[in-house]
């Protein structure tokens, strides 16, 4: 059972030392019952005290981890039902199931189209996490080499899918040393399972249609030793789906209930509808698994889906930014204008993207605004004349350039009269409100 703050405040030092960075112990014990800090901030506590405040200090859902060959894809360890509370911390990883019935150049072409998969977004590239393989044969000598077949055109982490712990097993011997999610136990064959994911080390998965039986088989597993595990609430319509995400999730976090403290393992694309699979990926992504297993890999499907993962898993207090600096673009001259932006990374990259489409040599002042779009940092004050002036100056961008042009955004026009006063020497001008129109403009007006 976890224990209360006050419970957990008299197996503390109380002495207020504030090496933990709350002013007092009792803060800190209010924090360590929210799970919201990790008892090792608390460089004081006994050995005896932290035996008995190992449950209170563990997370509700338990990190679990996939490994292979130096690439790796955690789930777990969140401790909010909700992204404004507080920021999500594991991306959920998006998996790509392939069946060992496939024909084998078919099911090359799928691997190293996944494994080449990569898509630029704000400065990041984004990539699919892993592969499922699925026995379908019945013939664990095909299952075998299917995984062999695998594991030789990428280096992602795996996921090996049957019911028969004796085909789990024969897969397992093609990777040999590695930790592969299992999938999965049920209430015929856990055992069976469960001693397999001992003896490799391996998570494993578990799968009921009930929460009670979800919660029977965990416990059970935890008694043979197998402590990571992650849970299939078999539900693979929308409303059950997020129903049981819900409730799983609820009761892990609101109600700290060990038995359901697992990651969820999601299927999509069990519904054999390529629209639904994407739709019912985006709920699992939202709402709240941890593995996302797809049957069909296509880029303009995929790219919504990494990008939406993005979005959730970034902390909202701290907003996505761009080192602040001057930027070149198409091989700017000192004849060249200089545009100015804040480094929000969708702005910058919104407007950086249609800079470079338009051909024309530019340069970009990329202006330190705490990671705020143009219009927010002007109302924050962290965008206006002082600082964009401070920013010219602390880049040197008057030493880049003979003629010295400096275009605004057109969303704070009302700072053009402010910046010539701070740059005398500079022809100020004021560009389009939207990035898009920017390339239109750089034609029209700056040649």
């Amino acid at each position: 059972m976890a224990l209360s703050g006050i419970e957990i405040y008299k197996l503390l030092p109380q002495t207020n030392c504030k090496d933990c960075e709350f002013p007092t112990c009792l803060a800190f014990a209010m924090k360590l019952a929210a799970k919201q800090v990790e008892l090792s901030a608390c460089p004081h506590v006994s050995e005896e005290s932290k035996a008995r405040l190992a449950e209170s200090a563990e997370p509700p859902v338990r990190l679990i981890e996939i490994k292979a060959n130096g690439n790796s894809i955690q789930a777990g360890n969140e401790i909010a039902l909700f992204r404004h509370e507080k920021t999500f911390y594991h991306k959920p990883g998006l998996f790509v199931r392939l069946r060992d019935d496939m024909e084998s150049a078919a099911l090359i072409g799928v691997v190293r189209a996944v494994d080449a998969y990569r898509v630029g977004y704000v400065g990041m590239d984004l990539t699919v996490d892993g592969f499922a393989v699925e026995a379908c044969r019945g013939d664990k000598e095909a299952f075998a080499e299917t995984v062999a077949s695998v594991r030789q055109n990428t280096r992602r982490p795996l996921i090996l899918m049957s019911r028969d712990a004796a085909m789990i097993a024969a897969g397992l011997r093609a990777i040999d040393g590695e930790n592969p999610l299992l999938y999965a136990a049920d209430e015929t064959n856990w055992e069976a399972m469960t001693e397999l994911a001992a003896e490799h080390k391996a998570p494993l998965a578990v799968v009921a249609p009930t929460l009670e039986g979800l919660a029977d088989l965990t416990q059970k597993a935890k008694d043979k030793g197998v402590m990571d595990l992650v849970i299939d609430p078999a539900a693979r319509d929308f409303s059950e789906s997020l129903a049981r995400a819900t409730q799983i999730r609820r009761l892990a976090i609101k109600h700290n209930f060990r038995p359901l403290g697992f990651p969820l393992i999601a299927f999509p694309g069990e519904c054999d509808d390529l629209v639904k699979e994407a739709m019912l990926a985006a709920q699992a992504i939202a709402k709240y698994a941890g593995f996302i297993v797809l049957d069909h890999f296509s880029a303009e499907a995929f790219y919504p889906l990494l990008a939406l993962r993005e979005n959730i898993y970034t902390d909202p207090q701290k907003p996505i930014q761009v080192q602040p600096g001057l930027y070149e673009f198409n091989n700017p001259t000192p004849e060249s204008p200089v545009l100015v932006t804040t480094n929000f990374s969708i702005t910058y990259f919104s407007v950086a993207n249609e800079v470079e489409s338009s051909g024309m040599p530019a340069w970009l002042v990329v202006a330190d605004a705490e990671g705020m779009s143009v219009l927010t940092a002007w109302a924050a004050g962290k965008f206006d004349a002082e600082r964009i002036a401070k920013d010219v100056k602390r880049f040197e961008v008057a030493g880049k350039v003979t003629r010295r042009r400096i275009v605004l955004p057109g969303q704070v026009a009302v700072l053009s009269g402010e910046l010539e006063e701070e740059l005398p020497d500079w022809e100020v001008k004021v560009g389009p409100r939207e990035a898009v129109d920017l390339p239109a403009y750089m034609k029209q007006v700056l040649l």
